[in-house]
C-alpha cells in the first residue's frame, strides 16, 4: 500500500477517508478483544452432547446451559465494566477481566459434574464481558465521529468471522483431542490476549476523564432509563429478540446433530447461518442511511414473524426439509444482525446527556430478558423446530407490539 505524502509511519496501516493512518494491529487486537465472548460460545457447539453425556447431564436439553451461562456472566459483567473502565482506565479492566476469564477456563477444563462446568462458564462469562465493553470504549477513546466508525466497521469486518469460524475450532479440537482440550485452548487464548494487551495497548482514558465509581450514579441512571418509554420498550424489545436468537443458538448442536443427523459436518451449515447475521451487521450503517432504522426495525420484525409462523406452520403437520430450516436460520438470522444495533440505538437515542451509563443500564435490560427467553426456549426443545419458530415469531410479535406503542405515545411517525 502506497504512503501519503510524508507520512513515515514504519507501521502497517490501513487508510481511513482522512490522512490519519489506522494501524492494522490496532484494528485486530480490537476484533480479537470483540470476539472472546464469541468464540467462547461458538467454539463449544460441537461438544455439548459429548459433555452431557460425561458430565451426567440430568436430560439433554442440560447441556444448552453450557452456553446459556456465559451469557449470565456477561450480563453481570457488562453492568459492572462500563462503569468501572470509567474510573480505573480501559487496559487495568481488560487485564483483570481477562484474569477472571482465565480462571473460570481453569474450573472447566477440571470440572467433574455439570453444577461446576456451569459455575465456571458464568465466571467465563464474567471475564468476557470487559473486553467486549473496553473495546468499544477504547475505538471512542482514540477516534471521532466518520474515524471512529470506519475503525468499528473494519473491527466488525475481522470480527464476524469469529462466530463463523469458532465452532469449526471446537470441532478440530475434537477430532485430534477430549473436549477439554477446547477449554485448554481458551487458557492459552486468554494468555495471549492478556500478554498482547499488557506488551501493545497504551492506555486510552487519561486520569483527567475519569469518573469514579458511585452506586448512586448507577441508580439514577437505572431511574432515568427505566422511566423513559422509548428507551424502556426499545430495551426490552432488543432482550426478546435476542432471546429468541440465544434459544436457536443453544438447540443449534441438537437441531442439525441429532434432529437432521448431519454429524460434524453441521459447522460448515451452522457458520454459513452466522454469516448472514454478519453480513446484515455490516450492511446496517448503509441501510439506515437509506431508509432509516424505525423503518429497518419493522420490517424486519415483521420478517422474522413470518418465517417463524411459517416454519411452526410446517412442523405442525409435517417433518420440516433441512433446505428449509437452513433458509430459515439464514433470514432469521440476518434480520437478528440488523435488529440489535438498530433497537439498541433506538434506546440510547434519548439517554445521550447519560451515555455511558445508560449503556450499561440498557445491557443489564437487555441481556436479562434475552437469557430468560432463550434459556426456556432451548429447555423447551422436543426434537421438533416447533419451540424455535415459535420462539422468533411470539418474542417478535410482542417486540413489534413494544416498538409501535413506543412510537405512537412519542408522537412519532410509524414507519410502515
Amino acid at each position: 500500500m502506497a504512503r501519503q505524502g510524508t507520512n513515515r509511519d514504519t507501521h502497517l496501516s490501513m487508510e481511513q477517508t482522512s490522512a490519519t493512518p489506522v494501524p492494522v494491529a490496532f484494528v485486530v487486537m480490537m476484533a480479537t478483544l470483540m470476539s472472546v465472548a464469541a468464540v467462547s460460545i461458538d467454539a463449544m457447539l460441537p461438544a455439548l452432547g459429548q459433555i452431557g453425556v460425561d458430565l451426567g447431564s440430568a436430560n439433554t436439553n442440560q447441556p444448552q446451559l453450557i452456553l446459556s451461562a456465559v451469557f449470565a456472566g456477561m450480563a453481570v459483567g457488562q453492568l459492572i465494566a462500563g462503569p468501572v473502565s470509567d474510573a480505573v482506565g480501559r487496559k487495568p479492566l481488560l487485564l483483570w477481566c481477562l484474569l477472571v476469564y482465565l480462571l473460570g477456563a481453569v474450573v472447566c477444563l477440571f470440572a467433574n459434574n455439570m453444577g461446576t462446568m456451569l459455575l465456571g462458564r458464568v465466571v467465563q462469562g464474567l471475564g468476557a464481558a470487559g473486553p467486549v465493553v473496553s473495546c468499544i470504549s477504547i475505538v471512542r477513546d482514540k477516534f471521532h465521529g466518520r474515524e471512529m466508525a470506519k475503525v468499528m466497521s473494519l473491527v466488525m469486518m475481522i470480527f464476524i468471522m469469529a462466530p463463523v469460524l469458532a465452532p469449526a475450532l471446537g470441532q478440530g479440537l475434537m477430532l485430534v483431542a477430549h473436549w477439554r482440550i477446547i477449554f485448554g485452548f481458551f487458557v492459552l487464548y486468554g494468555v495471549a490476549v492478556g500478554a498482547w494487551v499488557l506488551m501493545s495497548l497504551e492506555e486510552t482514558l487519561p486520569l483527567a476523564k475519569r469518573i469514579p465509581w458511585r452506586i448512586t450514579t448507577i441508580l439514577q441512571a437505572a431511574k432515568e432509563v427505566l422511566g423513559h418509554q422509548q428507551t424502556r420498550s426499545y430495551a426490552i424489545a432488543m432482550g426478546l429478540v435476542f432471546g429468541s436468537f440465544i434459544g436457536y443458538l443453544v438447540s443449534t448442536q441438537q437441531i442439525f446433530q441429532v434432529q437432521y443427523q448431519i454429524g460434524s459436518v453441521f459447522v460448515v451449515y451452522f457458520g454459513l447461518q452466522a454469516l448472514g447475521f454478519g453480513v446484515s451487521s455490516l450492511l446496517n450503517s448503509r441501510l439506515v442511511e437509506r431508509l432509516g432504522m424505525r423503518y429497518l426495525v419493522i420490517r424486519g420484525l415483521v420478517a422474522v414473524i413470518g418465517t417463524g409462523m411459517l416454519v411452526a406452520a410446517l412442523s405442525a403437520f409435517t417433518v420440516v426439509p433441512f433446505t428449509v430450516f437452513l433458509s430459515f436460520g439464514l433470514v432469521s438470522l440476518f434480520c437478528i444482525g440488523l435488529l440489535f444495533g438498530n433497537l439498541n440505538a433506538l434506546a440510547m437515542e434519548p439517554m445521550g446527556h447519560i451515555a455511558g451509563t445508560a449503556a450499561a443500564i440498557i445491557a443489564a435490560i437487555s441481556n436479562l430478558v434475552s437469557l430468560s427467553v432463550g434459556t426456556l426456549i432451548g429447555q423447551l426443545y422436543n426434537g421438533t423446530l416447533m419451540p424455535v419458530a415459535i420462539g422468533f415469531a411470539s418474542m417478535g410479535g410482542a417486540a413489534l407490539w413494544l416498538v409501535l406503542r413506543a412510537e405512537r405515545t412519542a408522537g412519532a411517525p410509524v414507519a410502515v
